[in-house]
Order: C-alpha cells, then structure tokens, then sequence
C-alpha cells in the first residue's frame, strides 16, 4: 500500500530543466515571427543638365544705315553698295539697264585694318607685328518699318534725299514732323551733285553734304572716304559698342 500510495507521487529527478523547458515550451503557444514592411527605395535623383536656350540669339552687334527708297534719288539700294564698299558712283537707272534687281536690303562689307582700329579706340595695336584686316559688316536698308524697337538703336546713318516725308512715321520727330532730333541719335549725310543747287530742308539740319560729280568718276572715292571718316567719328563718340 505504501509503494502504491508512492507511486502516485512520483516525480521525475532526472529530467531537470529540460523537462521543465519542454513542459513550459507546451504550455507557451508559438509565436509567429512579424515582418515589417520595407517601405520601397526611391531612385536616386540624377540632375538633369541644363541646356542653353537654342531660340535665344546674341545681340546684334552690327551697324545700320538707311537709304532713301526712292529711284529718283542719287543713292539707294540699287547704288548703294558701289559707292560706299566699291567707292565708286552709278546712278540706280545704270544698274537698272545693267538687270540689277531690287533687294529688300543689302549688305556692304567694309574691309580695314585692326591697328587702325585700335588706335582709333584708343587700345594698343597687336603685338603679330604685321596688320591684319578685318571685315566690317553693314546692315542697309530703305524701309524703317522692318525694323524692330531694339534695332534702333544700331541705326548709325541715314541718308536723305531732302524732303522730309521721307521721315513720315519716324519714333523721334518733333511734333511738326520735323527729324532734328533724329540728327542726334544718328549720323545724317545728304549726295549730290556737285553742279545742282543744295536742298533747301538741307540746309537746315545737321547734316554732312557729300558731292560726286556726273562725269568725273575719279573723285568718288573722295566722297565715299569723306561718309566714313564722318560715320566713324559719329560711332565712336554715341555708340562704340557697335562693330565700325
């Protein structure tokens, strides 16, 4: 009876802490292991490089004279580039005759030397030791309305025929309709012929007479040398940040 009674109360000495560790991992329900979400890795941000706007063109830096537009006068698109890049004087009807068409404007390339240039600006010459010549690009044209508002202010020259409408619709005129304050912000120049009488507007404005004769073509040049050495003085003093 006492063995029976022991045998109810036996209790295992050798299981130790394993069999407690066993018999407590029962009682402990297992728990499932929880990920957390890794939010995903945004993409690296590559700047971008940043290119020049093609549209956007450098400021001209390339002079402008205005011619009369009409045929009756001595000089206009038709003559115009034979007598200040050639120095040489042809009315427009010879080019007319000669099948010379019209152009809506012209460019005239005017060749000279960089030492002169730069004794003009009053910079040092360069040091090659030998002169170099550049070409010097004019814009020339007879009708004001193709220009654009920032375009003025590259207008260097405008020669007239001696009436005044040939300003009509000029920025600048005084409210009479007179272009003297245009005289100011441009250099102006008046051909003629050395044996007809000086326009009486002409003789009112400020503005340089130039001569050629109808029959002595050698002094051309004269008058051709005479307009530069003007528009060059008029440039450097007003407006010298212009290609002259």
């Amino acid at each position: 009876r006492g063995e029976k009674e022991t045998e109810e109360f036996k209790i295992d000495t050798l299981g130790g802490f394993a069999s407690m560790k066993k018999s407590s991992s029962a009682a402990t329900p297992s728990r499932t292991p929880q990920h957390t979400k890794t939010p995903p890795r945004q993409a690296a941000r590559v700047p971008v490089p940043v290119k020049p706007n093609k549209a956007q063109k450098r400021e001209s830096k390339t002079p402008i004279i205005i011619v009369p537009a009409s045929l009756s006068s001595l000089i206009n698109l038709f003559n115009v580039r034979d007598f200040l890049q050639d120095n040489r004087y042809i009315t427009a009807q010879e080019k007319q005759a000669q099948g010379y068409r019209k152009q809506p404007e012209v460019t005239i390339s005017r060749k000279r030397d960089l030492v002169e240039i730069n004794l003009l600006r009053g910079h040092a010459a360069p040091a090659t030791g030998e002169n170099q010549v550049v070409t010097i690009p004019y814009r020339i044209i007879d009708c004001p309305q193709r220009l654009e508002h920032k375009d003025w202010e590259r207008v260097v020259a405008v020669l007239l025929s001696g009436p005044s409408w040939q300003f009509k619709g000029w920025p600048g005129l005084t409210p009479d309709g007179s272009p003297v304050n245009i005289f100011t912000k441009m250099k102006a120049f008046h051909l003629k012929f050395e044996e007809v009488a000086l326009e009486k507007n002409v003789t009112k404005w400020d503005v340089a007479v130039l001569t050629v004769s109808k029959n002595k073509r050698h002094l051309d040049s004269v008058s051709a040398l005479k307009f530069w050495e003007h528009l060059d003085k008029f440039i450097l003093k007003n407006k010298r940040h212009l290609r002259f």
